[in-house]
């Protein structure tokens, strides 16, 4: 974790689902990413805070 991140909750994760594609997301603890497979994207998480947004995503293979 580097500076500034805050803790991420691993049950908070758990929960949420891709916005576009409501399939189960999978998370990138060096990255502090959510990637979905299957929309293709990572979702950034700042500051413990996931960021649900697919103009905020990076597109991933």
């Amino acid at each position: 974790m580097s500076e500034g991140d805050a803790p991420t909750d691993r049950r908070m994760l758990e929960a949420l689902v891709c916005p576009m594609t409501h399939a189960p997301l999978s998370y990138d603890a060096d990255r502090q990413e959510l990637v979905s497979k299957a929309a293709h994207l990572a979702f950034p998480i700042r500051d413990g805070i996931p960021i649900m947004l697919e103009s905020e995503a990076r597109a991933v293979d």
